[in-house]
């Protein structure tokens, strides 16, 4: 059995940045090197390794405005198994509710000597915003509809396990697309290592604009399932609407929910993915959801494995800068 700390010994040579802001600026060999990396911490979980000491010594910081529950779980999952210290932070409770930025909070939290930010913000940007101000690494958790980075990576981590590739699927993201950032996230992930991206859903919540990033849109999801890889079932997120974009819930679930019937259409290779929290009877029926062609709870131990690597690959290739400087 191969020792896990020799395993992870060195950052690959392909890895050179100090934050995770998003899929769209990463080449799609930086891709490969995280879902590897990731991959390669999994297989060692299954191995009964539950805890890796490649970040002792290391802090992270869950800096979250929205809530959460698996992404924030998971990170404290992730951090503590490559034993690092995992502070969770409290918007509600903090000095932000007597006037201070999210600048001067994470700063403070900085000057207390913390490696990482683990940070997820309603306001699209607010990651970058940090990582201008920040010396210490920052990991986007999600900010407002704009990217959810490692939702994205998990999600293509658990295609790559089911078909042990990426390139030629066809991949089908069907629901809120105009809201959701994991949509973002998947589709310039899914995109640079070859897969085929449809977008469906309501015409109030899919633009025919995609199509500009040679991504296919569709308001039919009947017409698509005959010739889909994937589906990635986006949940409605009513939150982040001024208005209701469609009739109602029950009309929705009608046409674009995943039930049985039209499972039945579909390739019987077929692999059906949610990034939660699902809403069983719209996105998709309780049958499909706990069903053989479901992959839901293996995205979640996909998860941990993912920010694993993230935290590894920012803190560890920070430190192996550090010494190299």
């Amino acid at each position: 059995m191969v020792d896990p700390t020799t395993a992870f010994s060195e950052v690959p040579s392909s890895w050179n940045r100090r934050h995770l802001l998003g899929l769209e600026d990463l080449t799609s060999e930086e891709l490969t090197t995280l879902l590897d990396v990731a991959e390669r911490f999994r297989q060692f979980m299954r191995e009964g390794h539950r805890r890796l000491p490649l970040l002792s010594g290391k802090t992270c910081v869950n800096l979250f405005f929205e809530n959460s529950t698996r992404t924030r779980t998971s990170f404290g999952v992730a951090a503590r198994r490559l034993g690092a210290d995992m502070i969770d932070f409290s918007a509600a409770t903090s000095s932000l509710s007597k006037g201070e930025t999210v600048i001067d909070t994470a700063k403070n939290l900085e000057a207390m000597g913390i490696e990482a930010v683990i940070v997820r913000h309603q306001t699209p940007g607010t990651p970058h915003l940090l990582a201008q101000n920040l010396n210490c690494c920052v990991i986007n958790a999600g900010d407002g509809p704009h990217e959810h980075p490692t939702q994205g990576l998990l999600d293509i981590l658990t295609i790559r396990q089911r078909f042990g590739r990426i390139e030629g699927l066809t991949v089908a993201l069907v629901g809120d697309i105009s809201h959701s950032r994991t949509a973002r996230s998947n589709i310039w992930g899914l995109k640079k290592l070859g897969a085929h991206v449809i977008v469906c859903g309501p015409s109030t919540l899919v633009s025919p604009r995609w199509a500009e990033l040679a991504v296919e849109y569709s308001y039919d999801l009947d017409s698509i399932l005959p010739r889909v890889d994937v589906l990635n079932l986006l949940r409605i997120q009513f939150e982040r609407q001024l208005t209701r974009p469609f009739p109602s819930v029950r009309e929705y679930a009608h046409l674009y929910g995943m039930n049985r019937e039209r499972l039945s259409r579909t390739k019987p290779s077929i692999l059906v993915l949610a990034p939660g929290p699902i809403n069983r009877g719209v996105e998709v029926a309780t049958d499909v959801a706990d069903g053989p062609h479901s992959a839901i709870l293996d995205q979640v131990t996909n998860g941990v494995a993912v920010r694993m690597a993230v935290l590894w690959l920012l803190i560890a290739g920070g430190l192996n800068r550090s010494k190299a400087s």
